[in-house]
């Protein structure tokens, strides 16, 4: 955001702290699996990492169309 950007609504605020959550809890999920490679071995690992960073990718790109007009 630059100096002269108007501030955000507290929608805008809203959707990107969700997505700041969204991409922290993948990153700790990754960071976990990294240490103990048996967790892939669970089918839930591989659905939770592909649902939250879908949803961060989403997000993501909303903002960014959203900042483009």
């Amino acid at each position: 955001m630059q100096p002269s950007d108007p501030p955000a609504s507290p929608s805008d605020q809203a959707f990107a702290g969700a997505s700041a959550v969204m991409l922290r809890l993948t990153l700790s999920t990754l960071e976990r699996a990294g240490r103990d490679p048996g967790l892939w071995r669970e089918a839930e690992l591989h659905r939770a990492v592909l649902v939250s960073g879908l949803s961060v990718m989403v997000n993501g790109l909303a903002l960014l169309q959203r900042d483009l007009g």
